[in-house]
């Protein structure tokens, strides 16, 4: 079993019901899921592209994403609608848990000039975001075969109802949130 999994049963759901007052244990904040996103804008003009940020994603996450397609045709942008736009990965369960414990204990401490999470990217639902702006930062990423630097966002999705409860999950989970 993944090890903020056990974490998570063992200590973290006791704690958070004291701290946040709950009375009955299914009410405890958890996490749910793990959404990585990535624009690959770019697809439409290279079809290496595609493939590249597809193999980089499923290194970094695990598990194949799913290419998102344009919802409606843009002109400005050169877009049709149907033409690939961004790359998916949705982890749960064991996985999700694994790259939690990989983001916290190998990823943050790699990206330059890191001084916390910032409070103020959770989106009132008890969901935080992080935008990630370089795919070197993960250990699976060789240097040498990287082409293009890529970004992503992070969203790690809770079941808490309110930013508050949800912070404080994600800080016992070890999340520097500042």
């Amino acid at each position: 079993m993944a090890r903020l999994k056990d974490k998570y049963y063992q200590e973290i759901r006791k704690e958070l019901m004291k701290e946040l007052k709950l009375e009955n244990i299914m009410e405890v904040p958890r996490m749910e899921k793990v959404v990585l996103n990535s624009g690959v804008g770019e697809a439409s003009k290279d079809k290496k592209f595609l493939d590249r940020a597809m193999e980089e994603i499923a290194m970094i996450a695990g598990q194949r994403p799913i290419v998102r397609q344009a919802k409606k045709s843009i002109a400005s942008f050169k877009i049709r609608k149907g033409m690939p736009v961004g790359l998916q990965v949705t982890l749960r369960n064991y996985r999700m848990y694994e790259f939690i414990d990989r983001f916290i204990s190998i990823v943050l401490p790699r990206i330059r000039d890191f001084k916390g999470l910032a409070r103020k990217k959770f989106d009132g639902a008890g969901n935080y975001t992080y935008a990630l702006q370089d795919q070197l930062v993960f250990p699976e990423m060789k240097f040498d075969d990287v082409k293009e630097n890529r970004g992503m966002s992070i969203t790690f999705v809770t079941s808490a109802e309110t930013d508050e409860a949800a912070e404080l999950l994600l800080k016992k989970f070890g999340l520097p949130i500042v």
